[in-house]
Formats: C-alpha cells, structure tokens, sequence
C-alpha cells in the first residue's frame, strides 16, 4: 500500500491564509490525488496544492505551517499532529515518485533499454554458444557434421567410394590423427582441405590423385585440423547461424537447415586460413608426419616453402612408414570405383 493510498480517507481542520493580511479561514484538509485539497465544511474545494512542492514553513514547530511554494505568501496551519505526519509522508513519497524530469526518467529508460539490447546483441549469443558447445553430445556434432558433409555434396558431388581407397583412407585418417573421426574425399573440390564438425575432414580428389606420397594426404589431414586455430569447427558454424538458431539449438536439439546450408556455402567460398610453419611444424612432428613432401606438393620449386621444409622433424633422416604401397595405391583409386 502507498502513502497516498495509506492516507486516502484522513481529514482535518486548518487554518487557511490566502494572503499575507488575510486573517485566516477555517478549512477542511484532506488529499486528492497527489495534491492536498483545502475546502469548506460542505467538501466544495478552495484550492489544491501540489503535494512535491508543499513545503514546511517552521520545521518541528507547532501549530506546523506549510506554503504550496517557497514564496509562503499563501500558508495553512495544521496542529493535528497525525495530519502533519501524513502531510510529510505523503510529500516526501510522491516528491521521491514524480521528482525524476520527465526528460531525465526517458534517459534513464533509454539507458536501460540500450543495456538490454546490447546484452542480447552481444553477451546472449556468446552465452548461448558456450553452452551449445558444453551440452552437444558427439552423436549430435556427427549429425551436423554429416548433414554439413551433404550440403557440400550436392555442390562437389558425392563422397568417392572406392572400399579399397576409403579403408586406405580411414588407416591413413587414424594413423595420422588418430581414432574418433573420419575423412572422405569429393570429386571436384573443396580447394582446401575442410575440418567439419564430429571430426570429418573433406578432402577434394585432385589433392589426393596429385599427391605424390602418402605424406602429402596426410599433410592436407594435418593443415584441415591446424586450419581451425585450436577452435572446434562447430564453434564456426555457431558463430554463423544467429541467436534464434541458437536458441533453436539448445531447445529441441536442431539446427535451421537454412543456416547450416549457408554455412556449407561460406565453407566453400572464404579460404581457410594458412596455419603456417610456427603451427604446421610442430603438428607434422607430433604426428609423426614428414613435412617435406606436402611441402612440395604446395610449391615444386621450393621457393615458396623453404620456412616450412626447415621445420621438418625428418630432413635428412628416413621417415616413418605411414601406410602400405599397396594401401598407397588404392588411395590414390578411391574415385574410381563409383
């Protein structure tokens, strides 16, 4: 209950001094509607004061004389103690509610309403990403990761077969990244080897047929992974899908098939970043992978390759056997049978 509500029905007797020389008019006081209403015994009303601007003439003295402003040529004295109390109240209440300029209350909702829309433009969509990332089981990242893989397919065409190929494929896949994800290679691209969600790297046919060793399949394995930055490919779709799908997310476990072929689409047309030798040396070694021929396989003359190939962990020594020549051979088939 407010004051004003509290006070509705209190009334009193005062005396009422229109004007400095008036001699003072008995008058009955009560409230309205955050005024302070003086009028006659029969309730017609003499005048209304602005209870914000009502103010006390002689603090803590008695009878209490108030004034409607600072000039005091107008004054009404109250000595009903209970009255004076309300009066204070009640001022100081509706003072506290109507006292913010109106121009001044607009900023203040302007500003509250600005801090809203930025925590939803920018704070929102980074929450709501974090938690995608956090709560998405693996089976769910292999979904988009497949669903990804099939928009690209419709562009490239479908994924080579070959069972020979895709088990050298699969070997050389967990020889050199290890088990948990798979590769699978498109006929007519993409022009960069691409990380997909669930651990799916796409591969085109030309990087494959071209490569003159194994370790330059392994090598586009290798780049597909550092390309990412250390981020996790679902994180790049969510960063492309909007705070709606999000929120589509993380409430029925789907994504808009819209968003995602868009994603698909941005895959194919913006170049994933050069990692670089400070990133690609170390992932080489740690995979037991020489540098040197994906290396070359970038740059036959050399010229353009020399920081790469001087990171290379087996230069001048033998490399590791990374899959059979007759699994080599098979590979570099993996489009021919269908």
């Amino acid at each position: 209950m407010t004051a004003l509500s509290r006070y509705a029905r209190l009334e009193t007797t005062g005396l009422w001094r229109a004007g400095p020389t008036d001699a003072g008019r008995e008058v009955l006081v009560s409230f309205g509607n955050a005024t302070l209403v003086l009028g006659e015994s029969s309730g017609q009303p003499l005048a209304h004061w602005s209870l914000p601007a009502v103010i006390r003439l002689n603090p803590g003295g008695s009878p209490a004389l108030f004034a409607p402003d600072e000039a005091g040529s107008e004054t009404l004295e109250i000595d009903d103690d209970i009255m004076v109390s309300a009066i204070e109240t009640v001022r100081a209440a509706v003072s506290h509610r109507r006292g913010v300029p109106p121009r001044l209350r607009r900023m203040v909702a302007g500003g509250a309403a600005a801090l809203v829309l930025a925590l939803v433009l920018f704070w929102l969509p980074g929450a709501l990403r974090r938690e995608a990332l956090t709560v998405l089981p693996a089976p769910k990242r292999i979904e988009i990761g497949a669903t990804l893989l099939g928009h690209l397919q419709r562009r490239l065409g479908p994924a080579c077969r070959d069972p020979l190929g895709a088990e050298a494929l699969r070997h050389l896949h967990d020889r050199t990244l290890g088990q948990g994800g798979q590769a699978v290679v498109l006929p007519t691209g993409p022009a960069s080897p691409l990380a997909l969600p669930g651990g799916i790297i796409v591969l085109s046919r030309e990087m494959v047929e071209r490569a003159a060793e194994p370790a330059v399949v392994a090598g586009q394995l290798l780049v597909a992974e550092a390309a990412t930055g250390g981020t996790d490919p679902l994180a790049l779709l969510l960063d492309d899908v909007g705070t709606i799908a999000l929120v589509r997310l993380l409430a029925t476990g789907s994504l808009d098939p819209d968003a995602v072929e868009a994603h698909a689409g941005d895959l194919l047309e913006a170049p994933m970043p050069d990692p670089g030798p400070g990133t690609l040396g170390p992932a080489f070694a740690q995979a037991e992978v020489p540098i040197t021929p994906y290396a070359m396989d970038r740059d036959p003359t050399g010229e353009a390759v020399k920081d790469l190939v001087e990171t290379d962990a087996y230069a001048g020594g033998e490399a590791p056997i990374l899959i059979s020549d007759s699994e080599w051979v098979a590979l570099q088939d993996i489009c021919q049978g269908g």
